[in-house]
């Protein structure tokens, strides 16, 4: 793939230049940064606020899997639409601006073009959601003086997998797609059906699906075997990026 290292450069610099460098961060560090706290006080404020209205109700006292579920929670909704948004113009953005075909009049190959742009983006994800997951540990143990490392970060990269299949299903939409809303509608309904499909047994136990509530399970320190969800994710992921690049190799700038 003819130049590749320089345009993944140059896409670390537009991330590092722009407002990507503060949204999906400020989005995932607000909620590592506030989920502990959240954990903790959340039963003491209900109960401030609701008053006689629990009479007869206890509020199950906090643990630091709170801490854990709450974070896993923002990945999986909030973190995940941000990703799908903001991604659903990865491509289309630059056709219709022109820098793609400013681009690829230097020595770039299209094939280039669309994989370092989607790997320097997952690659940018990955840094900001471990970030997030240090701060959520960080603030788990603060808050609750417990907070073992290895059912979090497993949630957490486990999660990632399923983040990176986004991105790259996001690239494929975003070569296909004109519209960032269209491609963004698109991905968020594919979400929808990934998260329907894990219902059957099958997809729920080896394939994507299963990384739809798998995080989840880790996070509370339940046993879930991630080894084939991961792989198929991770293959399924390929053959996006693969499917996307010769896309673009057939689309006019």
């Amino acid at each position: 793939m003819r130049g590749f290292i320089a345009f993944a450069r140059k896409e670390v610099v537009e991330i590092l230049r722009t407002w990507r460098i503060w949204v999906l961060p400020g989005i995932l560090l607000f909620f590592a940064l506030t989920g502990p706290a959240m954990a903790r006080y959340t039963p003491e404020i209900v109960a401030a606020v609701a008053g006689s209205q629990l009479a007869g109700f206890t509020l199950p006292t906090p643990v630091y899997q709170d801490a854990y579920a709450q974070w896993i929670k923002s990945l999986s909704q909030i973190g995940l639409f941000a990703v799908i948004i903001i991604y659903g113009g990865i491509v289309s953005s630059e056709r219709r601006s022109g820098t793609a075909a400013l681009v690829l009049t230097k020595p770039v190959s299209r094939a280039a073009f669309v994989v370092a742009k989607t790997l320097v983006q997952a690659l940018f994800l990955a840094v900001v959601v471990m970030a997030g997951a240090a701060i959520t540990w960080g603030g788990t143990a603060l808050f609750f003086g417990i907070a073992p490392s290895r059912p979090l970060f497993a949630a957490t990269g486990t999660w990632l997998a399923f983040g990176f299949l986004f991105v790259t299903v996001m690239t494929l939409l975003s070569v296909m797609v004109s519209s960032q809303a269209g491609a963004a509608g698109i991905g968020l309904g594919i979400y929808v059906l990934v998260s329907i499909a894990g219902l059957w047994k099958p997809l729920g136990m080896y394939s994507p699906a299963a990384l739809v509530g798998g995080p989840a399970t880790l996070a509370s320190g339940r046993a879930f075997d991630a080894g084939w969800p991961i792989a198929t994710t991770l293959m399924l992921a390929a053959a996006l990026i693969a499917l996307a690049a010769l896309s673009f190799n057939r689309k006019e700038l």
